[in-house]
């Protein structure tokens, strides 16, 4: 079997593409590399081009016919970002995906899975969500993948296509074998900043700290990023029993998260505890940004056979790991205290 993985060069998506491998499942990768990285391609059938390109993508199909799904992992992610470049994510995440799902259709395949997001949406008192929770994307970035969800259940109808759509939650960690990890030379999410802030001696800021969590500080539910790739192999082999042809359901959402809600106040002790202390700052919050929320539920369990085997911990240490090799594997010029990792990890 094979798949087709737009944005496969990227942290998420050639994290999914080794776990596919591992499992005997052949990638195809397309990826324009606007984020992406060819070092993760390696070894791997790649395409460098735009998901929008519908010439690139009939020629994909044409040279490996036995592509019998896709997984939609591209697009740009950074929340502050959505807020104030709202038209380039739209036509990023919105426009150029709707060119793709068209060209998908029209070369014959009918099995889609996109990578969405919680932040979709609207957490309860506790702030937990299920599948079946109000939908308030806050952020231009979170209304993007709120519309493609939308789009996909529209076209389904309309066609013969099949969507599932994965709500990731916070991902954290590197492939535990150090094939791929984030490839940002300055990340934005939590754990990176952390890692940032603690090999260079600086301050992590802690962006919110008013909201109305047990210690002021946004809630996260940090999922490794092992456990989501496997997660996207486990819908591809069971594809056709969640969604079968013909069936009376076309269109299926499943949260991937670990079903506990971490502040950032206590990720920074878990960090403190598994690596070495840091310092902080309390900060306003970020544009876009919001209390948090983490998944409940059993859907993952039931349809996907899939429960998550890492811990936060675990995430931590894998990412500073892969933070020890990535900017010589990736060639990025940092300042030569950064490459200075020194913590006792457990590894």
């Amino acid at each position: 079997m094979k798949v087709l993985i737009a944005g496969g060069a990227g942290f998420i998506g050639s994290t999914v593409a080794s776990a596919c491998l591992d499992d005997g499942i052949e990638p195809v990768i397309l990826d324009s590399l606007c984020t992406g990285r060819a070092e993760f391609t390696r070894g791997r059938t790649f395409y460098r081009g735009d998901i929008s390109d519908g010439a690139l993508l009939d020629r994909i199909f044409a040279e490996h016919p036995e592509i019998g799904a896709v997984l939609h992992a591209a697009a740009l992610i950074v929340v502050p970002e959505s807020v104030s470049q709202p038209l380039r994510y739209y036509r990023e995440n919105v426009a150029k995906s709707l060119d793709l799902l068209e060209h998908v259709i029209r070369n014959g395949v009918t099995r889609y899975v996109f990578s969405s997001s919680a932040a979709i949406y609207r957490a309860g008192a506790d702030f937990s969500v299920d599948e079946s929770s109000p939908l308030a994307p806050a952020s231009p970035y979170a209304r993007t993948k709120a519309m493609m969800e939308t789009v996909l259940a529209d076209t389904a109808e309309a066609t013969g296509l099949r969507a599932l759509s994965l709500r990731y939650f916070n991902p954290v960690g590197a492939d535990p074998l150090l094939r791929t990890g984030l490839q940002l030379p300055r990340p934005t999410h939590a754990l990176g900043r952390l890692i940032d802030a603690w090999t260079e001696g600086g301050e992590f800021l802690i962006t919110g700290t008013g909201w109305p969590t047990r210690d002021g500080s946004g809630v996260r539910d940090y999922v490794h990023v092992w456990d989501l790739a496997r997660a996207h192999v486990r819908a591809l082999r069971r594809f056709d029993e969640i969604l079968p042809a013909g069936g009376s359901r076309s269109v299926e959402a499943v949260n991937l998260g670990t079903g506990d809600g971490t502040t950032v106040r206590e990720l920074v002790a878990a960090f403190t505890e598994t690596v070495g202390p840091v310092r902080t700052r309390d900060a306003p919050p970020r544009p876009g940004d919001g209390a948090g929320a983490f998944t409940r539920g059993t859907r993952a369990r039931l349809l996907l056979d899939w429960k998550p085997e890492y811990s936060v911990a675990d995430g931590i240490r894998d990412a500073v790991r892969w933070c020890r090799i990535r900017d010589e594997l990736l060639g990025l010029r940092r300042p030569a205290r950064h490459l200075q990792l020194h913590a006792s990890d457990g590894r």
